[in-house]
C-alpha cells in the first residue's frame, strides 16, 4: 500500500445485535430451603455420621477420613439437590425493550418476582452530566434509581464510570454508605483522586494507606472489603451499594477467587454496580447474583464504539500497512494476503541472512521508527505502543533518538511536572539512574511505562499522557487495565507473546482489551490499530485475533487454607456455604442441560454406527494396541543411558520426538554429560542434534521447548538444538559423515544428505536392541520377541486383505474416538452434578487437623486462629514457623529477608548468600518439605520440589541490606532486578509484617510483636514508601 493511502478511506461503523432470553417458571419455597439452612439439622447429621462410622473408619493418624468425606456429603447432597432444582426453576430472564440498537437490556428475576417495569423518575437526577448520555448509560441509571443492581458491559473508554458516578451522587443523596473497589492499589489511588474531586466527602482503604475512613465513600482494594467481611465490620451494617469497577478481573487466575468470595459474603440488602468490559456471559454472570442474594439483577450490555476502529497489519521488513478490517468491520481478505506475501518474500530474504531479533522475529526497532514517523506525518498522535517485555518497551523507546514531539511550550510544562513530582524525594533519591534517564525522553514527549519502573515515575507519567504532553507511550499491557488513558493510535510491537509456557498468537481478548484505547471519544472520528506480524500466519488465526469473540467471565475459584479458616471461624457459615454459592460451581450447574443433551446425542451416534464383523474388528486393533504398548516398554530401555550412550556417535541418525511433537529424523552432532541439579549422584545427557522446524517458532536461544515440526506450507529452518535424551524415539543403523566445521553451507550439505537417506529407505533401518545393543535382560528380550510375533500375526491377519481395510480401519477408529468422547462427556456430567471440590476441601480440612488448626469437631484452635490473620502470604508456612520458634532469634533484617521469599515472583539470580541468610532459607526450605509431605499423606495434589521452590530467595540480599539501612541507590547497584519490582516486593514485604505482628499478638508473644514493627518500620522509609502523586 502506498504510504499516501495508508489513512485514508475513512468511514462510519456497523451496528450491534439484541440477544434474546429464556424463561423458566419460579419456585420460592425451593429457593427458601436452599438459602436458608437449617443449621441444627447439620449439626445433628454431622454428629449422627461421626458416631456411627467413628469406630469403623479410624485413619492412620486417628482422625476418622471417611466419616469426614460421607459427613461433608450428608450435608450437602439434599442442598445440591435443591440448588440444582432451584437454578433450573427460579432464576428467569426477562428483555427490556430499550430506544437503541446498539444497546440490550436483561434482568435476572428471583422465584416468586413478576417482572415490573422500571420507573421513570419525575423528581431531580441525584447527578447531571453536561453532555448527552449514550442509552447504555440511560438504561443503567434508571436501574440505579429504581435500586436494582445492575451489570454494565461495554467497550473500553465507552463511558461506564458515568454509571458508577451516578450511583455514588444516589448514595450521598440519600444519606447512605457507597464502597468502590478497584482490582489495583494504583487503580484504587487514580480513583479515589477522581472521587474526591468530585464528590469531596471520599476515604481511601488499601492496606497500606487509609485516608478518611468514616467517609461515606470509600474507595479499596477488593482484597480489603474481603477481609471486612470475614472480620464483621460495622461499616457495612450502612452500605448501599458496592461498585465493581473492572469485574472481568474475575477471571484472574491468582486473583480472582476474591471477587467471588466477596460477592456471597455481601448482605443480601446490599445493591450492586458491576462495571466491565465486554463479556459474551454476562447473563450468566447476572443469573448468578441474582441466585445468590435474591435479588433483581439487570445487564445492560453494548458492544458499540463511540470511537470506530480501523485496523492494520504492518509486514516486519516490508513497505507500507494493510487495511485487513474496515470501520465497518469487514474483514478484507485481498488486503491480509498482500500483506502475507510481503512477509514471504522477507522470508526468502531471511534464509539469505537477512538479520534477526529477540524470539526469531526480524528486528523490529526500525520498523517501530518508520511507523512511527508516519504515524506523525498524518497527524495521528498520540500512540500508545504496546509490547510484552519490559526491556523491549525502553529499547524502543531509546530508538527514536532523532524525533522529538514537543514544542517548547510544552517542553516547559513537562519539566514543572517531572520537578513537582521528584521534589517529594530526598536529594540522594533524585540521583537515581531511573530519575534521570526518564527526563529527555520525556521532554521529547516520549513515555515509558511498566511494573519495572519506578511507581513515582509511572504516576508521572501517566499524569504527562492524561495532560497531552507525551505523544509516543511505550507499555506493557498492564497499562491497558483500568486506566482510562486513550490515543489515537495503537500500535502492537509484535502479534505473539511468551506466556510462561508457550510462545503464542496474543488471544482475541487481550488484543480487543489493548486495542480499545484507540480512539478518544469526542476528539477522534475513528482509532487507528496497527499489528507488526514478524510470523507467517493464517487468516483464520488474523480473523480470531482481530474480529475473535472477548474471552468469558470463568471463574477461577479455589480453595485457599484462609478461606476455610475464615470460614470455620464465622458462625451461621462454613466452607461448604462458599463451595456450593461459587460461580464456578454455578457455571457447573447451567452446563448441565447442555451436556445430558450432548451425552445422549453421542450415545444414539455410537449406536447407530453399525460395523460388520465389530468383534473381530476389535480383536485386531486390540492386538495392534498391545503392539505398541510393547514398543513403549521396549524403547524406555533402548533409551536408557548405559544402552543408548554407546552409540551416540556424530552422524548417527536419531527419530526425535518431545511431546507430542515429532520431529522426524535428525542427526547427532554432539553429546555431553553434566551432573543432575537435583541429585548430584545422577547424570544428565544432552544431545546436540541437527534438525527441522519452523521459521516463525524459533526463540533466541533455540530452546526446544518453543520449537514446532514442519509443516506444509511453513517456513523451515535446518539448525543444531540441545535435546534431553528422553527425546531419543528411535536410533538408526545409519551414520553419516560430518563436515568438520558446521557452517551456512555445511548445514545445507546435511540437510541433503538427510533427505537423500530418507528417499533411498522406505523405512529407515534401526539398530536391533538384542543382536546390535546387546541388550539381553530376559524380561527385555521377551518383550521383543512377544512385539515380534504380534507384529507377524498383524501382518498376516486376514484383515489386512481386505481390499478395504484402510476404510473400515478409518471407520473404527473414528467410533473408537467417539466412544472416547462419550466416555469425556460423561465424566464432565458428572463432575457437573457433583459439589466441585469436595473432596479437596475434605483433604484440606484433614491437614488442617493434623497441624492442629481445628479440631475434629471443625472448631478453630488458637494456632488456626493465628493463620486467619495471614492472608497476604502461605498462612500455613508463616504459622507453622511462627509456632515452630523460626523468628524468635533472627534479627529484624534476617526475618524481613526471609519473609522476602514468600512475596517475591519475579524469575532473577539467586545471589550467593551469607551464612545468616542462608541459614534461615534452609529452615525455611525444611518447614515446607514437612508440609509438602504432610500435604500428600492428606491426598492433596501438591508436588514437594515444586512447593518449596515457589519461596523465591532472589530478594533476600537486597532487603536484607535494605532493613539494615542501606539506600536504595546502594541497593539498586548490587541487583539487576527492576527498581520497581523491588519497591513492589518491599511493600508486599511490608504488608506480610503488617500481618506477622497482629498475628504474633494474637499468640501474646510481645517480643515477636516488637521484632516485627521494627522490621516493618525500617522497610518503610524514603522512596520504596514514597506517597503516591493521586494522593
Amino acid at each position: 500500500m502506498d504510504d499516501d493511502d495508508l489513512f485514508g478511506a475513512f468511514e462510519a461503523s456497523g451496528s450491534g445485535e439484541t440477544t434474546s432470553a429464556a424463561q423458566t417458571s419460579a419456585d420460592k419455597d425451593k429457593m427458601d430451603k436452599m438459602a436458608l439452612l437449617d443449621e441444627k439439622r447439620r449439626e445433628e447429621a454431622r454428629q449422627q455420621a461421626a458416631s456411627l462410622l467413628n469406630s469403623m473408619m479410624q485413619g492412620e493418624f486417628g482422625d476418622s477420613i471417611e466419616p469426614e468425606k460421607k459427613r461433608v456429603r450428608m450435608e450437602t447432597d439434599d442442598v445440591m439437590e435443591q440448588v440444582k432444582e432451584t437454578f433450573e426453576k427460579t432464576v428467569t430472564v426477562h428483555t427490556i425493550r430499550t430506544d437503541n440498537e446498539n444497546c440490550t437490556h436483561e434482568v435476572a428475576l428471583p422465584p416468586d418476582m413478576e417482572f415490573e417495569p422500571l420507573t421513570i423518575r419525575d423528581s431531580a437526577p441525584a447527578k447531571s452530566y453536561p453532555f448527552q448520555l449514550d442509552a447504555f448509560q440511560r438504561e443503567a441509571i434508571t436501574c440505579i434509581e429504581n435500586n436494582q443492581s445492575v451489570l454494565v458491559s461495554a467497550h473500553t473508554s465507552a463511558g461506564k464510570t458515568v454509571v458508577a458516578l451516578y450511583a455514588i451522587a444516589q448514595c450521598l443523596r440519600d444519606k447512605q454508605r457507597v464502597i468502590y473497589t478497584s482490582p489495583i492499589k494504583a487503580l484504587s489511588n487514580q480513583k479515589f483522586r477522581e472521587l474526591e474531586e468530585e464528590f469531596g466527602d471520599v476515604g481511601l482503604m488499601t492496606g497500606d494507606v487509609t485516608l478518611n475512613p468514616e467517609a461515606s465513600c470509600l474507595v479499596m482494594t477488593t482484597e480489603i472489603l474481603r477481609s471486612m467481611l470475614y472480620r464483621g465490620s460495622e461499616v457495612m451494617r450502612e452500605v448501599g451499594w458496592v461498585v465493581f469497577d473492572e469485574i472481568h478481573y474475575m477471571r484472574d487466575k491468582e486473583r480472582g477467587v476474591v471477587w467471588e468470595e466477596t460477592i456471597i459474603l455481601l448482605p443480601d440488602n446490599v445493591h450492586h454496580v458491576f462495571l466491565s468490559a465486554t463479556i459474551p456471559n454476562a447473563r450468566q454472570f447476572a443469573q448468578w447474583v441474582c441466585w445468590l442474594h435474591r435479588q433483581p439483577v439487570h445487564v445492560v450490555y453494548t458492544d458499540y464504539r463511540p470511537t470506530p476502529l480501523q485496523h492494520f497489519i504492518f509486514p516486519v521488513g516490508g513497505e507500507g500497512l494493510y487495511e485487513v478490517v474496515n470501520v465497518q468491520g469487514q474483514f478484507r481478505e485481498d488486503k491480509f494476503m498482500q500483506a502475507m506475501s510481503g512477509l514471504a518474500s522477507l522470508g526468502d530474504q531471511a534464509a539469505g541472512g537477512v538479520q534477526r531479533g529477540r524470539k526469531g522475529g526480524m528486528k523490529t526497532d526500525s520498523n517501530v521508527v518508520k511507523i512511527i514517523r508516519t504515524i506523525k506525518e498524518r497527524d495521528m498522535l498520540p500512540c500508545i505502543i504496546f509490547s510484552f517485555s519490559r526491556k523491549e518497551c525502553e529499547a524502543y523507546a531509546l530508538s527514536l533518538k532523532d524525533m522529538d514531539f514537543n514544542e517548547e511550550e510544552e517542553k516547559k510544562l513537562v519539566r514543572e511536572i517531572y520537578n513537582s513530582a521528584i521534589d517529594l524525594l530526598s536529594d540522594e533519591d533524585k540521583k537515581l539512574p531511573q530519575i534521570g534517564q526518564i527526563l529527555p525522553l520525556l521532554l521529547r514527549g516520549i513515555g515509558v511505562h511498566h511494573s519495572g519502573l519506578l511507581p513515582i515515575l509511572k504516576e508521572t507519567v501517566e499524569i504527562l499522557f492524561g495532560e497531552g504532553l507525551l505523544k509516543t507511550f511505550f507499555a506493557t499491557e498492564t497499562f491497558s487495565m483500568g486506566l482510562n488513558m486513550p490515543a489515537r493510535t495503537v500500535l502492537f510491537t509484535s502479534a505473539r507473546k511468551f506466556d510462561g509456557a508457550d510462545n503464542r498468537w496474543i488471544t482475541s481478548g487481550e488484543y480487543i482489551q489493548m486495542s480499545g484505547r484507540a480512539g478518544r471519544r469526542g476528539k477522534d472520528d475513528r482509532g487507528l490499530v496497527i499489528l507488526m506480524v514478524d510470523h507467517k500466519m493464517s487468516s483464520e488465526d488474523a480473523k480470531q485475533i482481530i474480529k475473535g469473540a472477548t474471552d468469558p467471565l470463568n471463574s477461577q475459584f479455589r480453595l485457599t487454607y484462609n478461606m476455610v479458616l475464615n470460614l470455620l471461624r464465622v458462625e451461621g457459615v462454613n466452607p461448604e456455604f462458599m463451595l456450593e454459592r461459587s460461580f464456578y460451581q454455578f457455571q457447573n450447574y447451567d452446563a448441565i442441560p447442555g451436556l445430558k443433551k450432548r451425552t445422549q446425542e453421542k450415545a444414539i451416534e455410537i449406536e447407530n454406527m453399525h460395523l460388520e464383523h465389530e468383534r473381530d474388528i476389535t480383536a485386531f486393533f486390540d492386538m495392534e494396541k498391545q503392539i505398541a504398548n510393547l514398543q513403549t516398554t521396549i524403547k524406555k530401555t533402548i533409551c536408557m543411558p548405559k544402552y543408548l550412550v554407546p552409540f551416540l556417535h556424530a552422524g548417527r541418525m536419531i527419530h526425535v520426538v518431545a511431546g507430542t511433537r515429532d520431529f522426524g529424523w535428525t542427526v547427532l552432532v554432539n553429546f555431553h554429560r553434566k551432573t543432575n541439579v537435583d541429585d548430584s549422584s545422577q547424570m544428565v545427557y544432552i544431545l546436540d542434534v541437527f534438525m527441522g522446524f519452523r521459521s516463525d517458532s524459533i526463540d533466541e536461544n533455540h530452546s526446544l521447548a518453543q520449537l514446532q515440526p514442519i509443516s506444509e506450507g511453513a517456513y523451515a529452518t535446518w539448525d543444531v538444538v540441545s535435546i534431553a535424551l528422553d527425546c531419543v524415539d528411535e536410533i538408526s543403523a545409519v551414520r553419516l559423515k560430518l563436515p568438520r566445521k558446521l557452517d551456512s553451507n555445511s548445514k545445507g550439505v546435511i540437510e541433503q544428505m538427510i533427505k537423500s537417506v530418507k528417499q533411498r529407505f522406505a523405512k529407515i533401518p534401526l539398530l536391533h536392541p538384542v543382536n546390535d545393543m546387546r541388550i539381553t535382560e530376559p524380561a527385555f528380550v521377551h518383550a521383543v520377541e512377544k512385539a515380534t510375533e504380534l507384529e507377524q500375526r498383524s501382518q498376516e491377519h486376514p484383515l489386512r486383505k481386505n481390499r478395504d481395510f484402510e476404510i473400515i480401519k478409518k471407520q473404527y477408529l473414528v467410533k473408537e474416538e467417539k466412544r472416547r468422547e462419550l466416555k469425556s462427556l460423561e465424566e464432565e456430567l458428572r463432575k457437573a452434578q457433583s459439589v466441585l471440590q469436595l473432596d479437596e476441601l475434605s483433604h484440606r480440612k484433614r491437614l488442617l487437623r493434623r497441624l492442629e488448626y481445628a479440631d475434629k469437631s471443625d472448631i478453630i484452635t488458637e494456632k488456626g486462629r493465628c493463620a486467619c490473620e495471614l492472608s497476604a502470604a502461605d498462612e500455613l508456612m508463616l504459622t507453622e514457623m511462627l509456632y515452630g520458634g523460626v523468628f524468635t532469634d533472627l534479627s529484624p533484617a534476617q526475618l524481613a529477608a526471609l519473609l522476602s521469599c514468600f512475596v517475591f515472583q519475579e524469575n532473577a539470580k539467586t545471589p550467593k548468600l551469607a551464612e545468616e541468610l542462608s541459614g534461615c532459607l534452609r529452615k525455611l526450605h525444611e518447614y515446607a518439605r514437612r508440609i509438602a509431605k504432610l500435604s500428600i499423606e492428606c491426598k492433596l495434589d501438591v508436588i514437594e520440589d515444586k512447593y518449596v521452590e515457589s519461596f523465591n530467595p532472589g530478594m533476600m540480599d537486597v532487603v536484607f541490606q535494605w532493613v539494615n539501612g542501606s539506600s536504595f541507590a546502594e541497593v539498586v547497584k548490587n541487583t539487576d532486578i527492576f527498581e520497581g519490582s523491588i519497591i513492589r516486593c518491599l511493600r508486599r514485604l511490608e504488608e506480610v509484617l503488617r500481618e506477622m505482628v497482629n498475628a504474633a499478638k494474637s499468640m501474646q508473644n510481645q517480643s515477636l510483636e516488637e521484632k516485627f514493627e521494627e522490621a516493618r518500620v525500617r522497610i518503610k522509609r524514603d522512596i520504596v514508601f514514597a506517597a503516591s502523586l493521586y494522593l
